[in-house]
């Protein structure tokens, strides 16, 4: 089984890439944001591979980064999400947002990503829930409050925070994380009043 693959990118597609290793082609299936981070045409370039081995083929997908692969493995446990889903999640959210989307219960954000509908967003934020803090990369640290957010548990003063953030126009992923950095220093009694101005400070740094 192929689990990784390092060598020159020798052509691409609108979602793949031919990977050339000692004159041998591979080629690999990657979302856009792949895509958008291989180098130019004959540079070297190394992915994390997930081998597909079906009774008429062999697929290959290939990700910048292990963290990448794993999330990529992680959401096909879920009904309705194949790898084409999956890619595509991946194409759209960095593996930090789409913990954060969990963490927040934000089925809006997971359904930006082409062929989620409502339904298929629900299942992921639900049943990867107790999975995603494994995974959260760097939004780890943000990764507690955010849960509390979800869940409807924390204070009213950082819910109001978070919420007044988001009025105005920054994402929830955005403003939670603001809060939960500002609240190291605030405090956990700090007002809502505070914790946004602090938030804004943050945000703008």
């Amino acid at each position: 089984m192929i689990g990784k693959l390092k060598g020159v990118v020798d052509s691409v597609g609108d979602d793949w890439v031919i990977i050339d290793v000692h004159g041998v082609g591979y080629q690999v299936h990657c979302s856009t944001r792949t895509m958008d981070a291989l180098p130019s045409l004959g540079e070297a370039t190394s992915l994390a591979i997930e081998t597909h081995v079906r009774e008429t083929e062999i697929k290959l997908f290939g990700f910048t980064a292990d963290l990448e692969r794993e999330w990529f493995r992680l959401l096909q446990n879920v009904q309705g999400v194949g790898a084409k889903v999956a890619l595509a999640i991946l194409g759209t959210l960095s593996p930090g947002e789409i913990a954060s989307a969990i963490a927040l219960q934000d089925k809006a954000t997971v359904s930006r990503a082409p062929g989620v509908g409502p339904k298929v967003a629900q299942r992921i934020v639900a049943e990867l829930k107790d999975k995603a803090p494994a995974l959260s990369g760097d939004a780890s640290g943000t990764f507690g409050l955010q849960q509390e957010l979800g869940a409807g548990a924390a204070s009213n003063d950082v819910q109001d925070a978070v919420s007044a953030l988001t009025n105005l126009g920054y994402s929830s992923q955005q403003a939670s994380a603001a809060i939960a950095t500002v609240l190291e220093s605030a405090g956990e009694d700090a007002p809502s009043a505070t914790l946004i101005r602090l938030g804004l400070r943050e945000l703008s740094s």
